[in-house]
């Protein structure tokens, strides 16, 4: 996707990023990349949800940038990162792909906060047994996602049987029906599905533009693997320190998801619950994201100068934070 398919100015328009890179993932994808915010502040690595993009995190961006390294990529297939083959969307392939995004856009001895919204959530649940994540992540954030059960949990449509709603929601995660030009009834059915019954007409917008930018075989593709979804032992070992955020009207992946990772994950930091908001928090509600985001930083990662040589903060730095705990 181009800037030019995103919004172009307030807060909502992506910012300019102080480098853009390409990413090689393990299968040779090729991953689109950002870096905003200054070189030697702390770093935060964002990962975008099922049909969104770089852009989707925009608010967020605009927060942090000032004082931390943010760093923001394409899922494979989304904004400016190609589609892969047939057999390259998986979970394993998420898992791959932050992976090759921390090693390529940290310093050696870098850690970095994790956060990911919806798709982006599950990517961190992937990697959870990868060694470079534990390496490289001091914190994470898991924000609007879930581990399992995604067709069964959803309230987009509201049928009163089980199978019923699982069908129904299977075959939309797997549609490859166009979405067609961001039109009034687009955005009213996009804002109706995602978003919170107070989203602004700006906010939906941006939504809208992005998610009908992802084309519509990368979208199938990917949902058939939300679809199938199975991440829980994943979860269960996602061993850093752990905060979630939901909105509480969320359809996509409703409250009950939130809970039950808060009640799986080994160190979990507490459940935000956005009131109202629905499951694009990060556009409908980026202060409360980002600030999340902001106490994960201040509690778990050093600066990238105070951080020894295994990524970790120096010895009296850490005996200092225990104590004030």
């Amino acid at each position: 996707m181009s800037r030019a398919k995103s919004v172009t100015s307030g807060p909502y328009a992506p910012p300019a990023p102080r480098q853009e890179l390409t990413v090689t993932s393990a299968d040779g994808a090729r991953l689109y990349a950002e870096i905003h915010g200054p070189k030697d502040a702390p770093a935060v690595v964002l990962a975008h949800g099922w049909t969104c993009s770089t852009a989707f995190w925009a608010p967020v961006v605009r927060d942090l940038a000032d004082d931390h390294k943010v760093i923001v990529y394409d899922q494979r297939g989304h904004g400016r990162s190609p589609a892969a083959g047939p057999g390259g969307y998986s979970t394993g392939a998420l898992a791959d792909d932050l992976v090759a995004v921390l090693e390529a856009t940290l310093e050696p001895g870098e850690r970095a906060v994790v956060g990911g919204h919806s798709m982006g959530g599950m990517t961190i649940m992937a990697a959870a047994d990868r060694p470079q994540l534990r390496a490289r992540a001091a914190a994470a954030l898991l924000c609007s996602t879930g581990s399992a059960e995604l067709a069964a949990e959803s309230r987009v449509f509201p049928l009163r049987s089980p199978a019923g709603r699982r069908r129904a929601h299977r075959l939309m995660l797997r549609s490859r029906a166009p979405l067609g030009p961001v039109s009034p009834v687009a955005k009213w059915a996009l804002k109706y599905a995602t978003m919170g019954a107070e989203a602004t007409a700006e906010q939906i917008q941006a939504c809208a533009r992005i998610v009908h930018a992802c084309p519509p075989g990368v979208r199938s593709r990917w949902g058939k693997v939300l679809a199938g979804l199975e991440l829980t032992g994943g979860l269960a070992r996602l061993e850093m320190p752990t905060a979630v955020v939901s909105g509480t009207a969320d359809r996509l992946t409703p409250i009950v998801h939130a809970r039950r990772l808060a009640s799986v994950l080994p160190d979990c930091r507490g459940v935000t619950e956005l009131p109202g908001r629905g499951h694009m928090t990060p556009i409908e509600e980026p202060d409360a994201v980002s600030g999340r985001l902001r106490a994960l930083v201040r509690d778990h990662l050093a600066t990238p100068a105070e951080q020894t040589d295994d990524g970790a903060a120096p010895r009296g730095k850490r005996q200092k934070k225990e104590k004030a705990a």
